[in-house]
């Protein structure tokens, strides 16, 4: 019986031992098993997120190359060099998505070494503040043809309004970033400083002048062009008017920054070199003050500019300014001449009319470049008195036979090269 009972324990001894060789290769082939499924599954894994990668990194670079001209993009390069001298001083696009502040602060740079390292032609910014369309635009392209490396335009409109021209107008592309803009409010003024600041990022850029939809040119190009140019001054009124459409427009909230002796009026619509349109976009202080206080009746863009420059930089104005308009009729708003008044004699008149002012320190009878306001229907008429070359028959925007108009500088007195 001992034996047998040996037998047994033996026999069962064996069978434990084979559960637990099996139970150790189970666990060894599912271990195994584990390891072969984990790395199909990281193999698998990885192809899916570096497809992906490749994916968005070529829908990226195609998206980039589509907006090739565009350098607000974050994008290679190889084509368009963002950073070129070019590019920086000659901006081609006027279309960014800069705020106001940041396009004030480019604007505002103004570089201390002196002359230009590169060929710069000084240019006539012409800088359209408008309450939509361009009515009398066919009369500007005439003005402005054969002449395109004197002059650059930009044009603010309502922010939603599309301005609309031919690809071969002087005006195509020339909108700006614009916004809303509200009559006797200091939305105006920034209208203005936003124009300013546009036309500054062209380093070409030297005398800027502030013109409606309803001025006209009543010289040719040349003799516009020279008269800014040669200019020691900058053309804006800045009188005191001791009345309550002048002094009594002050507000003594003002104080300390602006003292009523301080204040001026003025027309809204100035010409400025280079210099004073930067110290006007890079103000903070002052436009503060007038955003503030300046409210109906007080008209900030009667005020701001010919008050800042009185303060800070009358000995650089001419205080005047170089559009005509007519007061006579009295009221908020000036006269406005229609197709009926439009003849030979009225343009002549308006060049002529008795007027003597300072220029560059000598007295002139030549006082005024442009006009306003003038109606659509002064546009046929206009261009009846005009050649395609913008020179009358006669006399109307023709040359003049100025002393200071001798040397030609490429340019003829009816605008052609």
């Amino acid at each position: 019986m001992a034996r047998n009972r040996g037998d047994k324990e033996d026999a069962s001894e064996r069978h434990m031992g084979l559960l637990k060789l099996v139970q150790i290769l189970s666990l060894l082939v599912i271990f195994v098993a584990g390891i072969i499924i984990g790395l199909a599954a990281s193999s698998h894994i990885n192809q899916y997120f570096t497809s992906q990668a490749q994916l968005f990194f070529t829908n990226n670079i195609a998206s980039a190359r589509i907006s090739d001209e565009n350098c607000t993009i974050v994008k290679p390069c190889e084509k368009a060099d963002c950073l070129s001298m070019e590019r920086f001083v000659h901006p081609d696009n006027l279309t960014h998505s800069m705020t106001d502040d940041q396009v004030f602060w480019r604007a505002s740079m103004l570089p201390y070494k002196k002359g230009y390292p590169f060929d710069r032609i000084p240019k006539v910014a012409f800088m359209f503040l408008t309450r939509g369309p361009l009515p009398l635009l066919p009369l500007w392209e005439r003005f402005f043809r054969g002449h395109e490396q004197y002059f650059s335009i930009y044009v603010h409109t309502p922010q939603d309004y599309v301005f609309n021209v031919s690809i071969d107008s002087s005006f195509y592309g020339r909108k700006i970033p614009s916004k809303d803009v509200e009559w006797g409010s200091v939305s105006l003024v920034d209208a203005e400083k936003r124009l300013l600041a546009n036309a500054l990022l062209d380093f070409s850029n030297e005398r800027f002048i502030l013109l409606s939809e309803s001025c006209i040119p009543i010289y040719n190009f040349p003799t516009v062009y020279k008269y800014l140019i040669r200019s020691k001054y900058s053309f804006v009124e800045s009188y005191d008017e001791p009345t309550r459409y002048g002094r009594g427009r002050y507000n003594r909230k003002m104080l300390p920054d602006i003292h009523l002796y301080q204040w001026r009026k003025g027309s809204q619509w100035f010409e400025i070199q280079r210099d004073l349109a930067v110290y006007i976009v890079s103000d903070t202080k002052y436009y503060t003050v007038f955003k503030k206080y300046c409210r109906p009746a007080c008209y900030p863009d009667e005020h701001y500019i010919p008050t800042y420059l009185n303060m800070f930089h009358g000995s650089l104005n001419a205080n005047r300014s170089v559009t005509w308009v007519d007061w006579s009729i009295g009221g908020p708003h000036p006269a406005t001449y229609g197709g009926v008044n439009i003849t030979e004699d009225f343009i002549q008149s308006l060049r002529n009319n008795g007027t003597q002012c300072s220029y560059n320190s000598e007295m002139t009878s030549v006082c005024y470049l442009f006009a306003r306001k003038f109606a659509p229907s002064a546009l046929i008429p206009l261009l009846n008195l005009t050649s395609t070359q913008g020179c009358m028959r006669t006399h109307g925007f023709g040359a003049l036979d100025t002393e200071w108009l001798a040397p030609s500088d490429g340019l003829d007195p009816c605008g052609t090269r």
